[in-house]
C-alpha cells in the first residue's frame, strides 16, 4: 500500500482558516501522509486588501505558500478544505477555483478521493455548516467520498460538536472564541480520520 497523499487547501483573508489548515497538515503528516499545504488564489482587488490591515498582513505572510491547482487535486488521495463563510456560502475565490476542476471531473479523476471540510464565521450561527455543506455538494458531484467527522469521538464536542466538519467562531479581532486547544484537537482528529479513510479506499 502506497503512502496517502493529502492536499490541505485553504482560503483565508485574516488567518483563521490558514491556522486550521496548518493544524490539519501537521495531523495528516503525523498520520503518515505526504502533505501539500496549498492556498486558493486571492482574486480580490489590491485596493480591498490594502484597506484592511489584518487582510494585508496575512496576505503578505502567506505569499510564499503555493497556490492550489487542479493538478494538486488529481495528485491527492485525501483533500481537506478550510474556508471562511461568506453569507452562508463559500467565498468567491474558492468557487472560482472549483470552477476550474470541470476537466478532471469529466474524466472521473476526482472520484473516490476522501474529502473533508472546515469553516469559520464571526458568530456561532454565521453559516459555517451551510458553507461546509455547500462544499460537500460539489464533492458529491465529483464522486468523492465525504469524510465528515460526525459524532465519532468525544474530542469533537469540545470544539462545538459540528458533525459536518470543524468550525469556529471568531471575534472582531480575529481571535477564536472557542478554546484553541479544543479546536486543534478536533481538527487533528478530522484530518487523521480523512487520511485513514483515504488509506482504506486504496485497498478497494
Amino acid at each position: 500500500m502506497t503512502m496517502v497523499k493529502a492536499a490541505i487547501v485553504f482560503y483565508s483573508s485574516t488567518g483563521t482558516n490558514h491556522q486550521l489548515a496548518e493544524w490539519a497538515a501537521q495531523a495528516a503528516r503525523d498520520a503518515g501522509a505526504e502533505v501539500k499545504l496549498l492556498k486558493v488564489k486571492e482574486t480580490a482587488p489590491a485596493s480591498a486588501i490594502e484597506s484592511n490591515a489584518a487582510w494585508k498582513k496575512h496576505h503578505d505572510e502567506t505569499k510564499d505558500i503555493p497556490e492550489v491547482t487542479p493538478a494538486d487535486l488529481e495528485w491527492a488521495d485525501a483533500i481537506i478544505f478550510s474556508v471562511p463563510t461568506r453569507f452562508g456560502n463559500i467565498p468567491g475565490q474558492v468557487q472560482s477555483f472549483i470552477d476550474t476542476t470541470g476537466g478532471l471531473w469529466a474524466q472521473g479523476k476526482l472520484a473516490n478521493k476522501a474529502v473533508s471540510a472546515m469553516s469559520s464565521a464571526q458568530n456561532e450561527h454565521g453559516g459555517q455548516e451551510a458553507t461546509i455543506l455547500s462544499l460537500y455538494t460539489t464533492m458529491y458531484h465529483w464522486g468523492a467520498i465525504v469524510a465528515a467527522p460526525g459524532y465519532t469521538d468525544p474530542v469533537l464536542f469540545g470544539a462545538g460538536g459540528n458533525p459536518y466538519g470543524t468550525s469556529v467562531a471568531v471575534d472582531q479581532s480575529g481571535e477564536m472564541k472557542t478554546d484553541r486547544k479544543a479546536i486543534q484537537a478536533a481538527v487533528a482528529y478530522q484530518a487523521k480520520r480523512t487520511v485513514a479513510i483515504a488509506k482504506a479506499l486504496q485497498q478497494l
